[in-house]
């Protein structure tokens, strides 16, 4: 072997590629380990720079015998069926991470700590020349976590250019994802998300720095799935510190977002420390003795640890196993916890319902958000109805969807107002306004406050239909 090159390809192969050449010599290198007289050297110029992730153009399968793979299924976990089953082409939303502060991930490393999104234009039209070289129309963006706004940036693009593609991606459980941003993304094609529970406690993921809590990862976990977006959840045990209490009441809680049905599939990860972590960098900080430091060198990034505050996790490994697979078979989920173990496990300290009522709480709307009508173009007629032995001047509003026709029915100015604002927040044509905007014009032709108008089952209607606020 000749050359290897770490973290982004594109301008240590070009430098490679120049100097087997002979336009440039070896100290122009990037990030890239020589095989010189039997030895190894690294050579990292760094006055040379990347090149920035709008520049660096779009993936070329063009030299590739496309037809000619195969599938394989490792095992039978939705998720991972979805990873190799069928080809995927592959895309990422951004260079590295918008998070990045997660304390087991390598976010000192380059290709996670150096964050640069494309714009959706550019996605977008990568998106298309992909589909006219392959032919393929599925996307699997490998993101270490996409970023929700450019998203929904995306999602809208695709919609406007009425690209049919199928995607899916890896997210963090934020807030960002509501439940009307998760209705668009799949509007746009999206039919699956993988993310990060981790340790399922609050302790440990502040610890984690996920940025996270039970309560959100619910919520939005149940967004995704009633907008018909599949859900797996990345589990970890044996992160430092963590203690047998919280390894059972972790399971507690993965049992309980199975059986509300909001995660679909699930894996459990046993915690590595590497060199470039957080937790590698700083261990005494996170409670790890006797420990290896340092960086042993490329490929040698793990290193060893002992955990004198936790527990022994290689105890908990088979049952985390066997409870998650029968889990994703929808089987066993009211069995207790302690089932699962041949030894004696503390009981979980859960409330059982904790899941239920996070998915269950309300968020109200907001007003001043941008509202988006993603649904088919409405039509408008009028009409007079007899109310009370007067005749009054009326509108009606439909929507023809797949499904139904749906109906809006209120007085004409009313209707008139509410049919142009539907036509201005199109999203083939979007104009940016929000509910707020819709109260100012409104409010005069309503005999009940904004809010109760927006209560109404006629606004309940749009909003089921496709009246979006993100």
């Amino acid at each position: 072997m000749d050359f290897i090159t770490l973290d982004d390809g594109e301008r240590p192969l070009e430098q490679i590629l120049k100097y087997i050449n002979g336009e440039i010599g070896k100290d122009s290198l990037v990030r890239t380990y020589l095989c010189e007289n039997t030895s190894v050297a690294y050579y990292n110029n760094t006055k040379i720079t990347d090149y920035g992730f709008n520049e660096t153009g779009t993936p070329d399968y063009s030299d590739l015998p496309l037809d000619k793979y195969i599938s394989v299924i490792e095992v039978v976990n939705p998720m991972h069926k979805l990873w190799s089953d069928g080809r995927w082409n592959k895309l990422t939303f951004a260079h590295g991470c918008y998070w990045g502060k997660c304390s087991f991930c390598d976010g000192s490393l380059d290709y996670i700590k150096r964050y640069e999104p494309a714009n959706a234009t550019v996605i977008v039209d990568r998106i298309e020349a992909i589909i006219k070289q392959t032919g393929e129309r599925g996307f699997h963006f490998t993101d270490e976590a996409a970023p929700p706004q450019l998203m929904k940036d995306v999602a809208l693009e695709i919609m406007r250019r009425e690209v049919k593609i199928t995607w899916w991606t890896n997210v963090r459980f934020e807030k960002s994802f509501t439940y009307d941003l998760c209705r668009l993304l799949s509007a746009s094609g999206c039919i699956a998300v993988s993310g990060g529970l981790e340790v399922a406690s609050d302790r440990i993921l502040k610890l984690i720095n996920k940025g996270v809590t039970i309560e959100q990862v619910a919520k939005v976990a149940s967004n995704f799935t009633e907008s018909g977006i599949m859900v797996h959840a990345y589990l970890m045990y044996g992160f430092p510190t963590q203690t047998a209490q919280e390894t059972v009441d972790s399971l507690e809680v993965v049992r309980q977002l199975f059986k509300a049905g909001v995660v679909k599939s699930a894996f459990w990860h046993r915690f590595a420390m590497t060199a470039h972590s957080p937790v590698g960098l700083n261990p005494d900080k996170f409670g790890i003795k006797g420990c290896e430091s340092g960086f042993a060198g490329f490929a040698d990034n793990d290193r060893e640890f002992i955990d004198e505050q936790g527990t022994d996790h290689e105890m908990f490994s088979s049952g985390l196993r066997k409870s998650l697979f029968n889990y994703l078979h929808n089987v066993c989920l009211e069995y207790p916890i302690d089932f699962w173990f041949e030894f004696k496990v503390p009981r979980t300290t859960i409330s059982p319902n904790r899941i239920n009522n996070a998915i269950e709480s309300h968020i109200s709307l907001v007003l001043d958000k941008p509202a988006i009508w993603i649904g088919n173009t409405p039509s408008m007629e009028k009409f007079n109805k007899q109310k009370k032995g007067k005749v009054q001047q009326w509108g009606r509003i439909t929507i023809n969807n797949r499904s139904e026709e749906v109906e809006i029915e209120m007085c004409e100015k009313t209707v008139y107002i509410l049919f142009e604002f539907l036509n201005e927040i199109n999203y083939r044509n979007y104009r940016k306004l929000t509910l707020k905007d819709l109260e100012d014009r409104i409010s005069e032709s309503l005999n009940v406050s904004f809010n109760r108008f927006l209560e109404s089952e006629e606004m309940q209607d749009l909003f089921s239909t496709g009246l979006l606020i993100l």
